[in-house]
């Protein structure tokens, strides 16, 4: 069983339109978990209204922020016995056509697979300067801080086999927003575990608005800190 875990906040002009997507790719045994921090423009109602069985959804009280949204889902699929669990964004810059590479990277024996826009053929569309700058450093900073040897570690288009939550405890994951990203690979790489990078084309939203701000910057780099000297 496979599951796609997708954190919402505010995205009902993308996410039923993305879930039928990554619904006519016909992945036997694949479900799509929608994790909802009580959007306000009915994200979760537009998901309801699908009505499709293999979707199933998340409503948390508020905002509680991108890790522990990855967290919860995690867990749900885990407890439903997934083999594989993938994650995604909601606004389309993960192209779902890419899923099915995901999982056979996965299939060939790696322990995660990520789509990465770092190497060789992979690549970034629709960012303005600043915003590549920022992601830029975020990585950079990551990897040279932390000893990473993976190339996107920022990357939020992923594809872990469950054995990987045989030794990772999310219990004991202690970064929230786009640090979470970091702290798992940091775990993967200091367990052993095998990551295999393989190109995308992230393309910058083309609706609704990006929930990247100045304190979710701030707070990203004080996280990064922490890990680091975390014992």
């Amino acid at each position: 069983m496979i599951y796609v875990v997708i954190p919402t906040y505010n995205e009902r002009k993308n996410v039923p339109a993305l879930i039928k997507k990554i619904c006519n790719l016909h992945i036997d045994d694949l479900n799509i978990l929608i994790v909802d921090d009580n959007s306000p423009d009915g994200t979760a109602e537009a998901v309801e209204e699908l009505k499709i069985d293999c979707v199933q959804i998340i409503k948390r009280p508020k905002k509680l922020g991108l890790g522990s949204a990855y967290v919860a889902g995690f867990k749900y699929a885990l407890s439903k016995g997934a083999s594989m669990i993938l994650e995604m964004d909601a606004d389309f810059s993960h192209q779902p056509y890419k899923i099915p590479e995901l999982i056979a990277c996965v299939n060939s024996g790696n322990d995660m697979c990520l789509g990465s826009r770092r190497i060789k053929g992979g690549a970034i569309i629709g960012w303005n300067f600043m915003r590549k700058a920022m992601s830029t450093l975020a990585m950079e900073f990551s990897r040279w801080l932390l000893k990473l040897k993976t190339k996107d570690v920022t990357g939020g288009f992923r594809c872990y086999h469950s054995r990987v939550f045989e030794k990772i405890n999310l219990y004991d994951i202690k970064s929230n927003g786009y640090a979470f990203q970091e702290e798992m690979i940091y775990l993967l790489e200091r367990n052993n575990f095998k990551i295999k990078e393989i190109p995308i084309t992230f393309v910058d939203r083309q609706r609704g608005n990006s929930k990247l701000g100045m304190k979710e910057v701030i707070n990203f780099f004080i996280n990064i800190c922490k890990l680091k000297f975390r014992k």
